[in-house]
């Protein structure tokens, strides 16, 4: 009966051992896409000229300026739910300030959420990206909120593509490792 039990402590010990490791292993994962996506979407914020940010492909639609701006907001609200860390904010209506709308201020905005997301990843405790977190109506793992975040930023600033082919620019290439 010791033997067994021996065996049992053994076993849960391994089976602790390989959750934490797999645990870290999805949070060094996710340090290394944001980063990949932080250079990628600098590099879409360089190829529009500073003075096309005001650009909008529709007169219903966000300005190029605009879509970086809801992308920053978008990437520390999901990345807060998905890390527990504090939510960053920078203010209310940041896609309607004028002053938030320049090509410098936008890059600083975007950065900087790239940036917390990163380090948010990187400080949060992996062990819990399967406990749930809410905002709002919403209930998801961390690990869902994580995710989110990801998608969002991805989504717009696929969307900003258009916006730089139509003022007769190149996007830069894809890079998706």
């Amino acid at each position: 009966m010791r033997k067994q039990i021996f065996m049992l402590a053994l076993l849960l010990i391994a089976v602790a051992g390989v959750k934490a490791q797999l645990a870290d292993s999805i949070k060094a994962y996710y340090i290394k896409d944001w980063e990949r996506a932080k250079a990628y979407t600098k590099e879409y914020l360089d190829a529009m000229p500073k003075d096309k940010y005001s650009f909008r492909a529709q007169d219903s639609i966000r300005t190029f300026a605009q879509q970086m701006l809801h992308l920053s907001q978008g990437i520390t609200g999901f990345i807060a739910n998905g890390t527990g860390a504090q939510r960053i904010s920078f203010g209310q209506g940041l896609e309607q300030r004028p002053a938030a709308q320049s090509a410098d201020s936008v890059t600083y905005y975007v950065m900087t959420s790239y940036d917390y997301a990163i380090e948010s990843i990187r400080n949060m405790d992996a062990s819990k990206l399967l406990e749930p977190s809410g905002r709002g109506n919403f209930s998801f793992s961390r690990l869902v909120w994580l995710n989110k975040a990801f998608e969002h930023q991805t989504h717009h600033r696929g969307q900003t593509t258009i916006y730089i082919r139509l003022v007769g620019i190149k996007p830069p290439n894809e890079k998706l490792f």
